[in-house]
């Protein structure tokens, strides 16, 4: 007979295979659904990537869900934007819409038609101001000054900056300073910098030489950025963080930066304590440009500085301008000529280092036109050699050459527009009201580079 205590084990040894069996099924049915739902989410991200991908030739750029042309724009952004920019440009005719994340503001018409641009610039100007979202992004560092400014606000700074910087008086300090600068400043760095077998930053070099000079035409001061040693100027660092930072807000979901504005954290509070730092120095010069113009002195009387113009000028009420208001005067026109200046320069000599034969041609006329100097004709002249206006209108090569670099590498490669009412561009790109529009310069000029 069995032993019922047999049995019992029998029994209980089979109910665990089973239970056992049955956790083995279970998990290799998990398992098995696991499996199914990875291969479901790589099979579908396998198919957004390739549809988003194929949409590069109809868009210009990827365009993902969500997230739309970001990815392309970082990717952009941390190598030559403009560079790349081009190239996108050129891939779909000269224009394009690019498509920012379904959560952000950066949906805008990018465009380098020269159609289009006389379209906006010239044409329908008015129907393409700079607009909220420009000013709201550039008010902190830039606040109403010209380059923020639309409608009778830009007019008006513009029309009376265009009459002072025609006036002989302007010229003459123009002329002046850089003078001053290039021979008591420029050469001797470069000349010691030959000397002692150093090499420099020559973007550096120029950027400090054009941000002493236009600090002298907006400010009547010389920070002395290009000294022997080339130290760091407080007012010179905290313009350059300030821009960088405010540049960095175009590129960002405003969302974001306002975030981070709020929270004083990043990029946002660096460029709080850089603008704290010029408007320091701007507050500085104001209060004592005001206590020499009230004093009896004949100094007033030299100066011809922006500030000082319009200090004298009254507003639409007629009364004084504010000192925010000529604070932001200032800090525009100092952007407006230290980056521009500075920008065309490095690119030309950038150009001419990789073209011998134009830098011989160079030299050659300028030879030429000093060799027909009475004095140097005479063997007489030792002076320093400072060209006269009527020689610098003879030196035809050079002008081309610095056009020629201009046309290249533009110092100011985009520029941002707001669409104002409905409208179509020549190309047939249509425009909806408050479409951001920018303006590309230099995909237009590398295009077409072979025909001139």
């Amino acid at each position: 007979m069995n032993n019922p205590s047999n049995l019992t084990s029998h029994s209980s040894d089979t109910d665990i295979i089973a239970a056992g069996n049955f956790l083995s099924l279970r998990r290799l049915f998990s398992l098995h659904q696991h499996v199914q739902i990875l291969e479901l989410f790589v099979a579908l991200l396998v198919f957004v990537s390739i549809h988003s991908l194929r949409q590069r030739k109809s868009h210009g750029l990827p365009v993902w869900p969500f997230l739309g042309m970001l990815p392309s724009l970082i990717a952009g952004v941390r190598g030559d934007m403009y560079e790349w920019i081009s190239e996108v440009l050129c891939r779909q005719n000269g224009t394009f819409v690019f498509k920012g994340p379904s959560f952000s503001s950066l949906n805008c018409v990018v465009t380098s038609d020269p159609r289009n641009l006389e379209h906006l610039l010239k044409t329908k100007f008015p129907n393409f101001p700079k607009g909220g979202f420009f000013r709201s992004t550039v008010r902190d560092l830039l606040g109403d000054g010209i380059f923020s400014a639309d409608d009778e606000t830009w007019q008006r700074q513009r029309k009376t900056a265009s009459i002072e910087f025609h006036s002989s008086k302007f010229r003459h300090l123009t002329t002046e300073s850089l003078l001053e600068l290039v021979h008591s400043r420029l050469l001797p760095v470069l000349e010691d910098s030959v000397k002692q077998s150093v090499s420099i930053d020559l973007q550096d070099v120029l950027l400090r030489l054009t941000f002493d000079n236009v600090c002298m035409i907006a400010f009547g001061v010389d920070p002395g950025c290009l000294r022997p040693g080339l130290p760091e100027i407080p007012f010179a660092k905290a313009f350059e963080d300030a821009t960088e930072a405010t540049v960095l807000r175009f590129v960002m979901p405003t969302c974001v930066w306002k975030a981070l504005r709020y929270l004083n954290l990043g990029s946002e509070k660096n460029l709080k304590e850089s603008i704290k730092g010029v408007d320091e120095f701007a507050d500085e010069v104001i209060r004592t440009r005001k206590k020499e113009l009230a004093s009896p002195s004949d100094n007033k009387k030299q100066r011809s500085d922006l500030l000082t113009i319009f200090m004298g000028l009254k507003d639409e009420e007629g009364k004084p301008f504010s000192d925010k208001f000529l604070r932001d005067i200032c800090v525009n026109f100092i952007l407006a000529g230290r980056d521009t200046s500075s920008v065309a320069l490095s690119w030309f000599f950038w150009l001419i280092d990789r073209n011998p034969a134009v830098e011989e041609s160079i030299l050659s006329e300028i030879c030429r036109i000093v060799g027909q100097r009475e004095g140097v004709k005479n063997g007489e002249s030792k002076s320093p050699l400072i060209f006269r206006p009527e020689e610098v209108k003879k030196m035809d090569y050079l002008q081309a050459a610095l056009s020629e670099a201009l046309r290249l590498y533009p110092s100011v490669p985009v520029d941002h527009k707001e669409v104002v009412e409905d409208d179509v561009f020549p190309d047939g790109t249509k425009l909806k009201k408050g479409t951001k529009k920018v303006a590309k310069g230099k995909a237009v000029k590398a295009t077409h580079a072979h025909s001139l």
